[in-house]
């Protein structure tokens, strides 16, 4: 049987929103942000302290690195994560809106 390869995404981007202790935001997101798999740390107004961006090559590695590094961060509290399954970049949502208009 043949593989689709869209059937998977090159890679895999989830969203992790971080609840920390508040004396310690800056040192958790630094480590958080020195993990291999972790693109952006932000530290953020609201009910989480801080967003992380994660973005593994299969599903099985967000296992490591959110419950596998993430959570065992001393000072992280809780954790909530959304795996995106499409992702639209300013250059889409310009050619989307553009549609049927003229120039």
């Amino acid at each position: 049987m043949l593989e689709d390869k869209e059937a998977e995404p090159a890679v895999i981007t989830a969203i992790v929103l971080i609840k920390t202790s508040v004396d310690r935001i800056p040192e958790i997101a630094e480590e958080i942000a020195s993990l291999d798999s972790v693109s952006e740390v932000f530290s953020v107004t609201g009910t989480y302290d801080l967003i992380a961006m994660v973005r593994v090559r299969r599903h099985d590695d967000l296992a490591e690195v959110i419950p596998g590094s993430i959570s065992k961060i001393q000072g992280v509290e809780a954790t909530d994560t959304h795996v995106a399954f499409r992702t639209y970049s300013q250059h889409d949502l310009e050619a989307a809106f553009a549609i049927g208009l003229d120039s």
